[in-house]
Formats: structure tokens, sequence, C-alpha cells
């Protein structure tokens, strides 16, 4: 992969998490739900780390990634339909807005990695689609909790 491609990728993850960061930012400085204030907050703290690690890896391709993927993908935000954002969402909503964008983030780190010829790179962009793939994983949970609550 040369160079310029190269840089043309990152330059596009990089403006993804830039954008899911302002996203998450924007939920949670306008949400009249303390737990979804959270919950957004978080989220626009993870995108901002994400960022961050694009920048290092794009300086230095080789810098050494530890992820972890996730034990099972349940794969509820599949099957939830996804809301719309608002200032009076529910909890539920919102972490179903949020598992919906995690999913999407996912599903574009694994078509980067598929365009990538060079091995290291795909690399990065398959940690980095696992990555997400956490996020909406432990989002999923959260949402089973609090979207489906058990009564007896």
């Amino acid at each position: 992969m040369t160079f310029q491609n190269t840089e043309k990728l990152f330059t596009l993850a990089i403006a993804r998490e830039i954008e899911a960061n302002d996203f998450y930012d924007k939920a949670a400085k306008t949400s009249a739900n303390a737990s979804v204030r959270a919950i957004f907050a978080e989220l626009a703290g993870d995108e901002l780390s994400h960022m961050e690690l694009l920048e290092r890896l794009r300086a230095d391709p080789t810098l050494p990634m530890k992820m972890h993927k996730p034990a099972v993908d349940y794969k509820v935000a599949e099957e939830v339909e996804l809301p719309a954002l608002s200032i009076d969402m529910k909890p539920a909503d919102a972490v179903a807005l949020a598992m919906k964008t995690e999913q999407r983030a996912m599903a574009f780190y694994t078509d980067m990695a598929a365009q990538c010829a060079d091995a290291e790179l795909k690399r990065i962009f398959l940690n980095l689609a696992d990555m997400e793939a956490g996020h909406k994983c432990r989002l999923e949970a959260v949402f089973v909790d609090i979207g489906f609550p058990e009564t007896f």
C-alpha cells in the first residue's frame, strides 16, 4: 500500500472518530436525562481516545496494539431500530442509538481492513473493528438490562 493511500485511510478513520466524538459530546450536553448524559459522555471520551490512537498509528503503524475480542456478539444492535436523537431520550433509546453507532463503526473498520493490501495496516483496522465490537457488546449488555427489564 502506498503512503498516499495509507494516509487517506487514516485521515478518513480519524475524521470518523472526530465525528463520533462530536456527536456523543453534543448528545451528552443536550440530554435532559442524567443517565443518558453519562452514557454519551463516556462514549465521547472513548471516541476521542480512538482518534488519538489513530493519530499515533498514522505516525508509526508499527506501534503495538492490545485489543481484546468480545467473547460473544449477541447481535442485539442488528435487531433494534435506530432511534432519533432527541433532548428527552429515554436511557434505553440512548443506548440503542449508541450501539447502532458502534455497529456502524465496527463495519466501517472491517471495510477499511478489506481495502488494505498491506498486512500490518489490515491488522490495525481489524483491531479497531474489534475495539468497536467491544463497545457494541458492552452497550448491548446495558441495553438488555434497561431495555428489557425483568419483572416478577
